[in-house]
């Protein structure tokens, strides 16, 4: 009989119908979590509750704009009527720009469009995340950044801020929380062949090549190698991890 490495456990995904969430989603399922996935776009999200189904697997998908408290407050509420707990957190979610301004450049609205979803969309999880999981004696939260949460780039302010805004507030809440048996840490991605980059494309056809060509490896990740490193900081082999960020970025940083 084969032993599932989270069978038994409740596994949150936001921003999960596609790219890193998507394969964050499948991978929790095939370790037997029960996986919640939590996105905007509900025809997709039932596409991999029915892919999860047929693998044999148990998931729930609840429509979230996590820019809305109240789509949040919904979301936990599902969790806790289906499920009474939460073991696993994987916020996900996340947008960028495609026509990359200039940081005086910047609309009102695109600016708070990309801060809303990627910062304050991640705080408002992690609330109740974290008040869940001191109640029932400790769980995992892995939050999305990026390598652009470490460094800089032109025309990604906004997306730029709020990867590092979101990357301070993952460690701080990781010193506040770790008497509670909550582990926090942060993923930082580097070019990943994902939704969001295919959309910029048009704009910028050689832009896969760009960003390859940024690597040591000379190439682009895909989103399973996202997925793997967010299973792996939420088993025991990870518990002295604590407020810590991995980039999972081919080299960039380091080349």
């Amino acid at each position: 009989m084969e032993i599932k490495m989270f069978a038994g456990k409740i596994a949150l995904v936001t921003g999960a119908t596609a790219g890193m969430g998507r394969a964050t989603a499948l991978a929790f399922a095939r370790e037997g979590a029960r996986v919640v996935m939590a996105a905007r776009r509900e025809e997709r999200g039932q596409d991999v509750v029915e892919q999860i189904a047929r693998a044999g697997g148990e998931s729930l998908f609840v429509k979230t704009d996590v820019r809305n408290p109240a789509d949040v407050d919904a979301l936990f509420q599902t969790i806790m009527d289906r499920y009474g707990r939460l073991d696993f957190a994987f916020n996900n979610a996340g947008v960028s720009t495609s026509h990359n301004p200039t940081v005086i450049k910047y609309d009102d609205a695109e600016w708070d469009r990309v801060l809303e979803t990627n910062l304050r969309g991640v705080w408002l999880c992690m609330k109740h995340e974290i008040d869940i999981m001191k109640k029932q004696g400790g769980g995992v939260i892995v939050n999305t950044a990026s390598i652009l949460g470490v460094v800089g780039d032109w025309g990604l302010s906004s997306y730029c801020a709020s990867k590092h805004g979101s990357l301070g507030m993952a460690k701080t809440a990781a010193l506040e929380y770790c008497k509670d048996n909550i582990r926090i840490n942060t993923i930082c991605p580097g070019p990943i062949i994902t939704e969001m980059l295919e959309k910029a494309l048009p704009f910028m056809p050689t832009m896969l090549e760009v960003m390859a060509g940024k690597t040591a490896v000379r190439r682009v990740g895909r989103p399973e190698e996202i997925a793997g490193a967010v299973l792996w900081l939420c088993t025991d082999e990870a518990g002295f991890m604590i407020g810590k960020e991995i980039a999972i970025d081919g080299g960039y940083i380091t080349y």
